[in-house]
């Protein structure tokens, strides 16, 4: 197997991202930033995510009803991907974290492309910057290949898709947390975080509810 940049890790490093995805939500989503995600033939570094709950008090989590068919693998164990479809035609993926039978995920909200930066542009070439080629949850999982064959895989192992941890540590002060984009429910909490001033992240868009006629 070809090693990415992101592959070079160390079993204590990888065992230290496996304790911080089985801990609480919140430090998990925080310490994915900075990660590499490989699949595909591309390398992403993470550079904004977003945390969701289980059931209780997170009415914008896809577990927030109870377990479901499209939803099982978020209640654990941790460091699995949960991708699903959107609007018809989009994958995104989120990051499980936290102990079992407690659901949490981190959705991966926008990436650099670090390399396979040729795969990328071919994956996507409508985007014209390579900025924009991880830009959104949508485009990420485009660049990569990431689609419903990575449901449920195990991502700190020698897999298809495959997390590390930073290649440096990021600063506390690097990280900028604030509101969840574009949900309905419970969208003022500040479970958005995002490295500060990086051009791969997203534009924040509140939620507007529609005006019935």
């Amino acid at each position: 197997m070809d090693l990415s940049p992101g592959d070079h890790a160390t079993d204590a490093d990888l065992a230290a991202l496996a304790d911080l995805l089985a801990g609480p939500l919140l430090p998990a989503a925080r310490g994915l930033l900075g990660c590499r995600l490989s699949a595909g033939g591309v390398t992403v570094r993470i550079t904004e995510v977003e945390a969701y709950a289980g059931t209780a008090g997170d009415p914008a989590s896809h577990a927030h009803r109870g377990r479901t068919p499209r939803n099982e693998v978020m209640f654990g164990p941790a460091g699995h991907a949960y991708v699903y479809f959107t609007y018809g035609m989009h994958w995104c993926m989120n990051v499980v974290t936290g102990v079992e039978r407690e659901a949490s995920a981190v959705l991966l909200r926008a990436a650099e492309v670090v390399d396979g930066l040729g795969a990328a542009r071919e994956r996507r070439p409508a985007i014209r910057r390579d900025v924009d080629l991880a830009r959104g949850p949508a485009r990420l999982c485009a660049a990569l290949g990431i689609d419903r064959a990575a449901y449920g895989r195990y991502l700190l192992g020698d897999g298809p898709v495959r997390l590390r941890p930073p290649a440096r540590p990021v600063p506390p002060e690097a990280v900028v947390a604030g509101p969840r984009v574009g949900v309905t429910g419970a969208h003022d909490l500040p479970w958005r975080f995002w490295l500060d001033g990086d051009p791969t992240v997203s534009a924040y868009r509140r939620h507007v509810p529609r005006v019935r006629r």
